[in-house]
C-alpha cells in the first residue's frame, strides 16, 4: 500500500497540472493566440535551460552510450513503422500515415519526461533521458520532413529538404542547449553564481509550463469524433514501445536498472503535444492528432501507473530478460 501512495504522490502533481489546464481552458474565455508566448517561454527558455542542467555536470563517457541509443532509437523506429502501418491501413494516404506513425511512437520526453523521470529513479537518470530526447528527436524530425517532401506536400526538392533538416536540427533549441551542456562537461565550466541561478529558475519552471499548456491546448481541441485507428495508436505508444525497448535493450547488453527502467519509462509517456504542431504546419490530419493526444493521455494515466509500479516501486520486472 505504501508504494501505491508513493506512486499516486509521485504521478498526481503530473497529471494534476495537466488537469488544471483542461478546466482553465474550458472555463476561462481566452483566445488561443494567448499561448503563443508561453510556447515561446517554453521551447527557447525554460526547456534548453532544463537539458543544459541536465547534461552540464556528466561525464562524457556516460553520453557516449551508443548501444544504448542504437537500441532506444530503433524501438522507437520500429514504433514509428507499425503506426505508419495502422494509419496507412485506415486512411490509404501517405501524409495522414506520416502523422499516425509519430503519433504511436513520439513520446512527451520533452514535457513530461525528464521531471517525471528524474522524481522517480534520481540524477542517475538523467545521462539516458537526454539520449533518448536528442537521438528520439533526431530521428523524428528528419524522416517526417523527408515523407512529407515524398508526398508533395514540402513543395522543395530533396536537397533542399535535406539541407532544411540539417538547419532545423542544428538551430532547434532543445539541441543548441545540449550541445553548449556537452561543451560545459568537457570544458569543466561553472556559470557565473547569477547565471547560475537564472539557469536554476528556469529549468525548475520548465515542466509546470509544459504541462499546463498541455491541458489548455487538448481543452481548446475537443474530441468530436473518435478516428478508428487513435485505439491500435495508443495500444502502440503506450504498450508496445516500452516493451519493445525492454527487449531490445536487454538483447543488447546489461545497461543497468536505471538506465533500463528510464528508457521504458520514456517509451511508456503519454503522445507528445509536438504531434499537433506537426499536423498543424503540414494542415494534415489536425483531428486525429488531438484525439491520439487527448485519449494518449487519459489512458496513459492508467498505463504509465502502471509501467512505474512494477519497474522503480516493486521491481517485479527484470531490468534484463537475458541475464
Amino acid at each position: 500500500m505504501s508504494d501505491l501512495i508513493g506512486l499516486f504522490n509521485l504521478l498526481a502533481p503530473f497529471f494534476g497540472l495537466i488537469g488544471l489546464g483542461f478546466f482553465c481552458g474550458k472555463v476561462v474565455k481566452q483566445p488561443e493566440a494567448g499561448l503563443a508566448w508561453m510556447q515561446f517561454f517554453l521551447i527557447y527558455v525554460a526547456l534548453p535551460c532544463l537539458f543544459y542542467r541536465l547534461i552540464a555536470d556528466k561525464p562524457l563517457d556516460e553520453l557516449a552510450n551508443w548501444p544504448f541509443i542504437a537500441a532506444t532509437t530503433f524501438s522507437t523506429f520500429c514504433a514509428f513503422v507499425l503506426s505508419f502501418a495502422t494509419g496507412w491501413r485506415y486512411t490509404r494516404e501517405l501524409p495522414q500515415s506520416v502523422m499516425q506513425g509519430v503519433a504511436g511512437s513520439y513520446s512527451n520526453i520533452g514535457y513530461m519526461g525528464p521531471p517525471l523521470i528524474l522524481a522517480a529513479i534520481g540524477a542517475s537518470a538523467s545521462a539516458p533521458v537526454v539520449l533518448i530526447f536528442v537521438f528520439d528527436n533526431l530521428f523524428l524530425f528528419s524522416v517526417v520532413p523527408l515523407l512529407m517532401s515524398m508526398a508533395g506536400l514540402d513543395k522543395l526538392t530533396l536537397p533542399a529538404t535535406i539541407r532544411r533538416i540539417v538547419w532545423r536540427v542544428v538551430t532547434h533549441p532543445f539541441n543548441v542547449a545540449t550541445a553548449i551542456g556537452i561543451t560545459a562537461s568537457y570544458l569543466h565550466l561553472q556559470l557565473p553564481g547569477p547565471a547560475d541561478q537564472m539557469v536554476t529558475w528556469l529549468s525548475g519552471a520548465a515542466a509546470p509550463c509544459a504541462l499546463f499548456i498541455l491541458g489548455v491546448t487538448v481543452a481548446l481541441r475537443p474530441l468530436r469524433k473518435m478516428p478508428g485507428e487513435v485505439p491500435a495508436l495508443v495500444f502502440i505508444k503506450l504498450i508496445l514501445h516500452p516493451l519493445l525497448v525492454w527487449v531490445v535493450l536487454s538483447a543488447i547488453g546489461d545497461f543497468g536498472p536505471a538506465w533500463t527502467y528510464a528508457a521504458m519509462i520514456m517509451a511508456a509517456l503519454p503522445p507528445a503535444l509536438n504531434i499537433f504542431v506537426i499536423s498543424t504546419q503540414y494542415n494534415v490530419g489536425v483531428e486525429r492528432a488531438s484525439a491520439c493526444v487527448l485519449v494518449g493521455t487519459l489512458v496513459s494515466m492508467f498505463t504509465l501507473t502502471g509501467v512505474l509500479y512494477l519497474t522503480t516501486k516493486t521491481g517485479a520486472l527484470p531490468y534484463d530478460l537475458f541475464p
